[in-house]
């Protein structure tokens, strides 16, 4: 069957990566996936609870979007699932419409996602500027982590809000409610995660530190069973070394702090059930804001984990088209089985990559791991503290921020300037749907405004019986003011003056700018004068010929 040009074809990945697929290549995949699907159980558990719904909504959107990015994406190694990109999106969704709402939109995202992928649009995300990708994620990475200091703090607020500042005043009325214990244990996470992946970095003074202390224990002859223990330790992801290590401190100490079991009662130990949300349409016209701005948060950040998967792993680049087509698909399967949105998640990508991942079975057994830890451990996840989990949430958004970017300021220009600091404000003091709008329209306003500053109109020679001018650039909308000049000319000029443009360096006209052109001819004719163009380039000479408009003039 052919599909016609304007049609992506679906080919996974996952298709091209098993030809001449080999068992070393497998149990790489394997201890890859293994290693994400532990990093990846906490995170996802994180994820749902700070965007206001159950644990099991993450977990159980980590292994079906997961097991269907990796199946049907058009990257090797991405992972997907919830991502903390979403944490604000959702928890606002959720308190303006309600989770049933929620679940509409995601599958509705899900509908536009695929229809990106389909007609080939998947390169048209790669326009939006980076000062706006900057922005809205740094802006993301402070709500994020103003969300958590309830939990951090173990505050008595019975709904936290949804809002900003709102978030601040409820923060500051309860303040006398702090909880010591939560807040250490929250402390504790947040130091332990900052410090561990230093710990066995050979190139950091803390793992010469940490060989120090311990090069006499090496000397006594204990050197390879430590060494066999340092080399464990280091593969051991840092958050779950926080979960196991703290959830067993506060269950032994018996310290009076909220968990898993005390909010939610626990984590389901059977599959998700398949159900479907009311559904009309006129509630779809409602959620059309939140709709689009779930599929183009999750069309950004999945093809940005895409490209940075690529420059990580060395192997061939991504499908784009392929890859927003099968996160399409996720998020639209993923909402009948109470989940939330998905996308390409960087950290776990990453860590699949240096595990040692080469395609997308790696990420078909994180999956697997996540279902076999949930079915056989769900019962454990009762004694998680909450402040554990904020702590998680305050290492990813610390993580998450490009904080430097402020700093660069100093070198970037206004334009950038105002779009970054504009589309991080309004994240933060909106909501990300306001950012994503004004910020667009901001970088067309300053684009407009850049281009039509380049575009030139220059007096070359002047007579009482000719005027010689030279147009470079694009004459466009944003340029046609630009012409007046001439315009001025003409009708000061004595009758019978002709005008001569030197097109040259004219390097695109649109219909706007060619429209002016018009003017000026009827105005030129009109005092018995003659247009003559001169040196025209391809594409203005066919927009040219396409309106008649050189029917109308003298060409040299």
């Amino acid at each position: 069957m052919h599909l016609p040009p304007y049609f992506a074809r679906f080919r996974p990945r996952l298709l091209s990566s098993l030809a001449g697929y080999t068992r070393e290549r497998f149990a790489k995949d394997a201890g890859a996936g293994l290693t994400v699907g532990i990093v990846a159980l906490p995170l996802a558990m994180a994820f749902a609870i700070a965007s206001g719904l159950k644990p099991e909504a993450g977990i159980w959107t980590a292994i079906i979007a997961g097991a269907l990015i990796a199946a049907l994406g058009g990257s090797a190694v991405q992972i997907g699932g919830p991502a903390g990109a979403f944490i604000v999106i959702v928890y606002g969704i959720v308190e303006r419409y309600g989770l049933a709402n929620l679940l509409i939109s995601t599958a509705c995202a899900g509908v536009l996602l695929f229809a990106l992928g389909l007609f080939r649009l998947g390169t048209l995300v790669r326009y939006v500027p980076v000062s706006i990708v900057v922005g809205f994620t740094n802006g993301i990475a402070v709500l994020i982590a103003l969300s958590q200091l309830k939990d951090l703090l173990g505050l008595r607020i019975a709904k936290m809000p949804a809002d900003f500042f709102s978030q601040l005043r409820a923060i500051g009325e309860h303040i006398g409610t702090l909880n010591p214990y939560a807040l250490a244990l929250g402390l504790a996470c947040l130091m332990g995660l900052l410090i561990w992946p230093r710990l066995f970095d050979t190139q950091t003074r803390y793992a010469n530190a940490f060989a120090n202390r311990f090069i006499r224990l090496i000397q006594a002859g204990e050197g390879l069973q430590l060494k066999r223990a340092t080399r464990l330790a280091a593969r051991l992801p840092g958050p779950i070394v926080a979960l196991l290590t703290l959830t067993l401190l506060a269950y032994a100490l018996q310290l009076p702090v909220e968990t898993i079991g005390t909010r939610f009662g626990g984590i389901p130990r059977t599959l998700p059930v398949f159900s479907l949300p009311d559904f009309s349409w006129a509630t779809v016209r409602l959620l059309v804001a939140p709709t689009i701005t779930i599929a183009l948060l999750g069309a950004v950040e999945s093809l940005l984990c895409a490209r940075v998967a690529d420059q990580v792993s060395g192997l061939s680049r991504h499908d784009p088209n392929q890859e927003l087509m099968a996160q399409g698909i996720a998020n639209f399967v993923v909402p009948f089985f109470g989940g939330m949105p998905a996308t390409g998640t960087i950290a776990r990508t990453v860590t699949n990559v240096r595990a040692g991942a080469s395609s997308p079975v790696a990420g078909l057994v994180h999956a697997l791991t996540l279902v076999v830890v949930v079915l056989a451990a769900a019962p454990l996840a009762v004694h998680v503290p909450l402040a554990v989990l904020a702590g998680i949430l305050l290492y990813v958004a610390w993580n998450m921020g490009e904080w430097r970017e402020f700093g660069e300021l100093r070198h970037a220009s206004n334009h950038y300037r105002l779009i970054m600091l504009g589309t991080f404000f309004l994240t933060v003091v909106f909501d990300l749907t306001v950012a994503l709008q004004v910020g667009l329209l901001m970088a067309c306003v300053l684009f407009v405004k850049r281009m039509s500053s380049l575009f030139k109109v220059e007096l070359v020679s002047r007579s009482d019986e000719e005027a010689s001018f030279r147009l470079q650039g694009s004459l466009f909308f944003g340029a046609v003011a630009k012409l007046d000049p001439i315009l001025n000319v003409v009708e000061s000029a004595p009758q019978g003056l002709s005008v001569r443009l030197d097109l040259q360096s004219l390097q695109s006209l649109d219909t706007s700018g060619l429209d002016v052109l018009e003017q000026l001819h009827k105005a030129i004719v009109a005092r018995g004068g003659r247009l003559v163009l001169a040196g025209l380039n391809a594409q203005p000479r066919d927009v040219m010929t396409r309106y008649g408009f050189l029917k109308k003039v003298d060409l040299l």
